[in-house]
């Protein structure tokens, strides 16, 4: 079984590091988010998760 997730390691390794390669035609590069933005989008979600929560 060992070899097997050693395996499995090795593929899903390999393919992460193709599609980490692959260039997105048509589509520029986006300018980082805020860590102001991207912590209300955290909390945002989070309020959607807890009972009584906006949905």
């Amino acid at each position: 079984m060992i070899r097997i997730d050693s395996q499995i390691d090795r593929n899903f390794s390999a393919l992460s590091h193709r599609m980490t390669d692959m260039a997105v035609p048509g589509r520029g590069a986006t300018a980082p988010e805020s860590i102001a933005s991207l912590i209300d989008k955290v909390n945002a979600a989070k309020l959607r998760y807890q009972p009584g929560g906006m949905r």
